[in-house]
């Protein structure tokens, strides 16, 4: 059974960082390209930012670029969003989804063929 869990969420004043984990069982995520997405309540889903499999290369949305860092430990089958400034406005639930094709439209990152979710992590900025 494939399974992709995201950690790493919570709750953080504004300016503080953050570093969410998406950590793939029953598949290898070497090859597959991985996406963070957001959903804020009352928003539609975002895309934050993706990576590809082979060359490892990243993708920015406009709302997170030079604030988010997204990585992979390919040992650990996990890909890693270190987020930082972060904003009350960055509040909503990441998930990670695994699919091939990444790139921006419309100022957002987007994944296509998705295959596999992840459930979500809360992340809260607040004072």
């Amino acid at each position: 059974q494939v399974q992709l869990v995201e950690s790493g969420g919570g709750l953080v004043q504004p300016g503080g960082s953050l570093r969410l984990s998406c950590t793939a069982s029953g598949v290898s995520l070497n090859n597959w390209h991985i996406a963070w997405f957001r959903q804020a309540p009352g928003k539609e889903r975002e895309g934050v930012s993706c990576i590809e499999g082979h060359f490892g290369a990243t993708l920015y949305g406009d709302s997170v670029k030079g604030r988010v860092t997204i990585s992979r430990d390919y040992a650990k089958n996990t890909v890693f969003l270190q987020m930082n400034s972060l904003k009350p406005e960055d509040t909503a639930v990441y998930s990670c989804a695994a699919g091939y094709g990444c790139y921006v439209r419309d100022g957002k990152s987007v994944l296509r063929n998705i295959r596999y979710w992840g459930q979500g992590t809360q992340v809260t900025v607040s004072s």
